[in-house]
Parts: structure tokens; C-alpha cells; sequence
């Protein structure tokens, strides 16, 4: 068994204080669990990207005084609104936020996966966006052939690779060794690729290799990605967790309401914590014992501990 699992609270103390993260969307698996332990402990100064947009978790981590820079093409709460603590913050001058497009926020995470420095994206010329961001380079393209040239050049958009100090993310399950399932959300591997450390929460633990079962193994993160892992069921509610459970609409909702005013937010992040403290405080008793049978025999490849760095991706 990996030395991978910790609990929340030893995920959250692995995050220091203006520590760059990824964090997914609520379609790929939000960890609502680690976003509680980072409010626990008070981080601040943290600079969010949102792979490429956020929700509830980003609200609440920005209400929270834990966020002081997003990175982001959108934070909304969907059919329930938009996201109060966001909008607040932006009017109060206290966040500072870097636009973005969803297509500029994949390239360069590739880029980072892939150790570059930066990388070209075509479809931003002539947008506001490229005014607002400095850090974005126009170039003309240096294979461009004469014709192209000749009608007036051929401009193209360097984007600096994002390389996050750390990824966080909520998947189904892993198994012993560390190896983490995320099923069709590519993006996840993405992020782990890129960012120097990757720390998760999962449903459960099986027994035996997810790459052991060829039902499991092109939906996997390897444990070499996989820095730290808590186990908590229901980890990403009330987002919900696609093909698992759905998102708690009611909760949301609630929120939403509660966000418009410091007081509402106060109130309903206090009652959220207190109501989920046993469960989160139970999460290394659960990664020792909770287990589910997988037919596979053994994958002996070993996950790095918490303080070690992942590193680019040769690709």
C-alpha cells in the first residue's frame, strides 16, 4: 500500500499560503472536501485556475478571504446564479483577475504538462481579451509563406505555460498503490501533468491495479501524478460528482441566497463546516480500511510522497 493517503487536514497544510492551484470544473469533480479544509485553516493569498471555469467552490473560497488572484474564463453558479462572493470581491478591488478564454486555459496547461514555456493559439486576434492581458504576446507567425505575408501578415498568440504549484480534484476512487481513476475527464491528467504536485480526494479505495482492468486503466491518473489522497464519500458535494451523484440543488440554492451578504455567507459556511467536521475528520480511518474488490492482480509502480515535486511530461 502507498504511503500516499493523509487526511484532509495534512492535504490542506500541504498547501502553502499563495500556492498557484488548479481546480476543476464541477462537471469533472470538485473536491468540496479539500475546499473545506483550506477554509479550516485559513489559507490566504491563493492564486486560483479554474480549469476553465469555476462555481461554488471558487465563491467560497474567494468569500472565505483565501483567494487573492483567478484565473479564470468564468465563475458562475449555473442555473442558480451568478456567484456572489466573486462579484463582491471584483467591485471591492480585492481580486485581482486574470480573463481568459476555455481554449487559452487548456493550451497552456499543455504547455505546462509538456514542459514549454509557452505556447501559440490561434482565434484570440481582435478580442478585448488580449488587451487585458499583457502576459499574452502577439507575434507574426515565423513560417508564415510570402502570400500570407503580402496580405497583411499572419498574427498569432503566445501564451505563457501554466505550470500550478498544485492540482486539486475529486475522483471516484483509487486504488492502494495510489493510482487515481477520473474516467473520461481528461482534463484532470491534464492538470496533474502540469502541476508540480497533485493532491485528491476520492470516494473510496479498491483492491488490486486500476491498470490491471481495461475498464479502468485509459481513465486513470498514475501514482507517480498523485502526491496525496484523502478518501471521503460524497467529497464533492454538493457539486455533485457526474456519474455518481448529482449536484444538491437545494444546497446550492441556498447558498446562492445566503452569498448576497457577508452575514448570509458567515452564516452558511460556519453551518457547512460544523455539519461535515466528523466526516472530514474521519478521512485517514477511511483510507486504511474502506476497500472494494477489483479483479486485477498487482501494479508495483510507487506514488510519490507529499513534499515531492511531479515533473513535466515528455510528450
Amino acid at each position: 500500500m502507498t504511503n500516499s493517503f493523509r487526511s484532509l487536514q495534512q492535504l490542506a497544510a500541504a498547501i502553502p499560503d499563495g500556492a498557484r492551484i488548479a481546480v476543476a470544473q464541477d462537471s469533472c469533480g470538485v473536491s468540496m472536501a479539500l475546499t473545506r479544509a483550506l477554509i479550516r485553516r485559513k489559507a490566504r493569498g491563493l492564486h486560483l485556475v479554474c480549469v476553465p471555469i469555476s462555481g461554488m467552490q471558487a465563491d467560497l473560497l474567494i468569500g472565505a478571504g483565501c483567494v487573492d488572484t483567478i484565473e479564470t474564463s468564468a465563475v458562475s453558479l449555473g442555473e442558480y446564479g451568478s456567484a456572489p462572493r466573486f462579484l463582491a470581491a471584483l467591485r471591492s478591488g480585492r481580486l485581482r483577475l486574470l480573463e481568459a478564454t476555455c481554449p487559452a486555459i487548456h493550451a497552456a496547461l499543455q504547455a505546462g504538462e509538456k514542459d514549454l514555456p509557452f505556447i501559440p493559439l490561434r482565434g484570440l486576434i481582435g478580442s478585448d481579451i488580449v488587451r487585458v492581458r499583457p502576459d499574452w504576446k502577439v507575434i507574426e507567425n515565423p513560417f508564415a509563406d510570402a502570400a500570407r505575408m503580402a496580405q497583411g501578415g499572419d498574427p498569432i498568440v503566445l501564451l505563457p505555460a501554466i505550470r500550478p504549484d498544485v492540482a486539486i480534484f475529486h475522483a471516484p476512487f483509487a486504488d492502494r498503490e495510489g493510482n487515481v481513476f477520473i474516467g473520461r475527464k481528461r482534463e484532470l491528467l491534464t492538470m496533474a501533468h502540469a502541476a508540480f504536485r497533485s493532491l485528491v480526494t476520492v470516494e473510496r479505495i479498491i483492491e488490486g491495479s486500476v491498470f490491471d482492468n481495461p475498464a479502468t486503466a485509459a481513465g486513470s491518473v498514475p501514482a507517480i501524478y498523485v502526491d496525496g489522497i484523502a478518501v471521503l464519500a460524497q467529497g464533492a458535494a454538493p457539486v455533485g460528482l457526474p456519474e455518481h451523484y448529482v449536484p444538491d440543488g437545494d444546497q446550492i440554492k441556498r447558498y446562492a441566497s445566503a452569498a448576497l451578504s457577508d452575514e448570509g455567507f458567515a452564516g452558511f459556511v460556519r453551518d457547512w463546516l460544523q455539519v461535515n467536521a466528523a466526516a472530514d475528520d474521519n478521512t485517514v480511518a477511511e483510507g486504511r480500511g474502506a476497500s472494494e474488490a477489483l479483479t486485477s492482480g498487482g501494479h508495483t509502480a510507487s506514488a510519490h510522497t507529499i513534499a515531492a515535486p511531479n515533473k513535466g511530461v515528455a510528450t
